[in-house]
């Protein structure tokens, strides 16, 4: 296993090709896709796009995306990523997470995303971590919010067959090297 972080309760891994049938099984829970897609990714697409795709990304980048192993069970549960953009640079890069709705409510995705968070800024060189969902994902924004990010705007986009709760718009958060590192020395990273 290409361990690539730990936590106390979850295992943070590079992603291989093994990895086909978690990350089908995970975009196949409607719960899950609800403020995504609102349906879930065809394994055809999981197998010749996303998953050669994360696997690319980490050949131009220290960041991306990683699976999230439980360390209880050993089961995959997941994926977080502090995704950086084409160039593969980590000045600005986007957090992101997924998980089983199996295991919503334990706290994962927050305790996961502060540890990635830190070391983007401590080990990896980070300027800028990022995060949008839809306004009404209140769920995932308390993640933001648990892991240190601050509210920048809400916004809207046009999407031809929008899901429901879109006409509420987007938001953005995100947290600077500068403010993380002031949070950190006063141990104040919420």
């Amino acid at each position: 296993m290409d361990v690539f972080l730990k936590t106390d309760r979850l295992v943070l891994r590079r992603f291989t090709d093994a990895d086909v049938d978690n990350l089908v099984r995970l975009d196949s829970d409607p719960a899950v896709m609800r403020f995504l897609t609102g349906e879930p990714t065809p394994r055809d697409e999981i197998y010749y796009q996303v998953l050669p795709q994360i696997l690319r990304d980490y050949q131009v980048s220290s960041a991306g995306r990683f699976a999230v192993i439980e360390q209880s069970s050993g089961a995959f549960v997941g994926w977080l990523s502090l995704q950086p953009p084409q160039d593969g640079s980590v000045a600005e890069v986007e957090l992101g997470y997924r998980l089983a709705a199996s295991v919503w409510g334990r706290g994962y995705a927050t305790e996961a995303a502060r540890a990635l968070i830190h070391k983007g800024f401590a080990e990896l060189g980070v300027g800028r971590v990022w995060a949008q969902t839809m306004a009404v994902n209140i769920a995932s924004r308390r993640v933001m919010e648990k892991s240190g990010l601050t509210y920048v705007r809400t916004f809207h986009q046009h999407f031809d067959d929008p899901l429901p709760g879109t006409e509420h718009g987007e938001v953005e958060y995100e947290l600077h090297r500068a403010d993380w590192a002031q949070r950190e020395s006063l141990g104040d990273i919420t």
